[in-house]
């Protein structure tokens, strides 16, 4: 049984059809998704996509799951499906059932990203060149402070920033991080830098139980003299977060994959960061009949 559900974040932006999975009364898995025409997709306002699902289930469960989903959405007259992995250092357990159903189901592998990530329980060796950086800042008394007020950072670095580089705007707005914020205080965090009262650099920072992600990095014009971005970086990886598993850079990706941003690539591995990749998916719905004689 499928209910669509209603994402409330971003729902100015998609024409939300987010499904809820029902085993009869039972709640069993979600799908956040958006429909453009007759495509759906898992979920162009989320970093990641695909069924959401608990531990419990093993892979027979989850095949009939999504084949009872691309039954569904073939009925309606969708007749793609298109889904974002879930990278497999963010999942708790191996997690690895959407490649499987994509190689029996025909997928087409339209995009592929390339995260810089720093595996924080092994060795990583930061290069000469950032060390320098962070030499800087402390010669300079720089100070690194938790903010829960992102508009500092966002109105004096990161908007600024991205207008003058991009001519673009952040993906958040200051009133979407803020909501997030409220309603995921444990999991989303700002750290700025400061010379005596002057914030030179920020990162804001999402949580989970084994990752930190960098979702902005930003700092003003002084970097290079100052090595704000260098000290600040250095301290989240090396301190603030050394408990954690991994420190995930995001993708130095433009035009939908096919092409790396170089000088952010090396920014990034300069830290000790090395690739992950996280494909894209695209499901064409009527296959759901591909998977009925999958299970002997």
């Amino acid at each position: 049984m499928f209910y669509r559900g209603f994402m409330d974040y971003h729902s100015d932006r998609f024409q939300d059809c987010s499904l809820l999975v029902f085993n009869l009364d039972k709640l069993v898995a979600v799908l956040p998704a958006n429909r453009v025409e007759n495509n759906l997709f898992s979920h162009q306002g989320l970093s990641y996509g695909g069924l959401i699902y608990s531990q419990e289930l093993k892979l027979e469960d989850v095949i009939l799951i999504f084949k009872s989903v691309l039954s569904y959405l073939n009925s309606i007259n969708i007749t793609t499906l298109v889904i974002k992995e879930l990278p497999a250092f963010y999942s708790a357990i191996p997690n690895d059932e959407l490649q499987y159903l994509a190689f029996i189901l025909k997928a087409k592998r339209n995009r592929v990203d390339a995260l810089s990530v720093i595996n924080l329980k092994e060795v990583f060796k930061q290069s000469k060149l950032r060390k320098r950086g962070v030499k800087k800042a402390i010669a300079l008394n720089l100070k690194v402070k938790e903010e829960t007020n992102f508009s500092v950072f966002w109105n004096t670095i990161l908007i600024p920033n991205l207008k003058e580089r991009f001519n673009a705007n952040p993906t958040h707005s200051l009133n979407d991080i803020e909501l997030l914020q409220s309603k995921f205080p444990n999991n989303i965090k700002q750290f700025n830098i400061y010379k005596d009262q002057e914030v030179l650099a920020g990162i804001t920072v999402f949580e989970t139980e084994k990752v930190v992600h960098a979702q902005y990095i930003s700092a003003n014009n002084s970097r290079q003299e100052t090595g704000s971005l260098d000290f600040l970086i250095d301290l989240l990886i090396t301190d603030i977060y050394k408990n954690k598993t991994y420190f995930d850079f995001g993708i130095s990706n433009e035009n939908q994959g096919q092409n790396i941003n170089k000088g952010l690539l090396y920014f990034k591995e300069s830290f000790g960061a090395r690739t992950i990749t996280q494909s894209f998916y695209e499901f064409e719905t009527a296959n759901y009949k591909l998977l009925d004689e999958i299970l002997l």
